[in-house]
C-alpha cells in the first residue's frame, strides 16, 4: 500500500514543479487568450505596445490587450528567453507569429502572496 501512494506522490510532485508560469503565458499569447492573460494581472499594468506606453489598471490593459490580437491574430509563439531563477521574480520574451507580422514580447511576473502576477508587458516590432 506505501509503494502505490509513494510513486502517486512523486508523480504529484514532478508535475507541480514542471509547471512553468513563462511558457503558460506564452502559450496564452500564441492562443491570443486575453482572458487567461487578464488573470495574471496586477492591479495596474506597465503595457507598451508599439509606440504606445502607459500605465493602465487590469481592464484597460486587457482591452488594449484585446484590441491588438483584433488587429494581428496570432498564428504561433516560441520563448526565446526566461529568468526564472529567482523566487520573486519571472521574466520572459517571445517571438509572436502574426498574420500581420511578427513581434517581440517581453513580460515581467512578481510573486504577490505566493502567486506570479504580470506587472509589466512590452510589445514591439521583431527586427530579426
Amino acid at each position: 500500500m506505501k509503494v502505490p501512494f509513494t510513486i502517486f506522490f512523486l508523480m504529484l510532485c514532478k508535475l507541480s514543479f514542471a509547471f512553468d508560469i513563462i511558457d503558460d503565458v506564452a502559450n496564452n499569447f500564441k492562443n491570443g487568450d486575453v482572458k487567461a492573460i487578464s488573470e495574471y494581472f496586477t492591479s495596474t499594468v506597465e503595457l507598451s505596445i508599439l509606440d504606445q506606453e502607459d500605465i493602465y489598471s487590469s481592464s484597460q490593459a486587457g482591452l488594449i490587450l484585446k484590441e491588438f490580437f483584433a488587429k494581428h491574430p496570432p498564428i504561433g509563439a516560441k520563448v526565446i528567453h526566461k529568468v526564472v531563477s529567482n523566487s520573486n521574480y519571472k521574466f520572459g520574451v517571445i517571438t509572436l507569429n502574426t498574420s500581420k507580422g511578427n513581434f517581440r514580447i517581453s513580460y515581467e511576473l512578481k510573486n504577490a502572496g505566493g502567486n506570479f502576477t504580470i506587472s509589466e508587458i512590452r510589445i514591439e516590432e521583431n527586427k530579426e
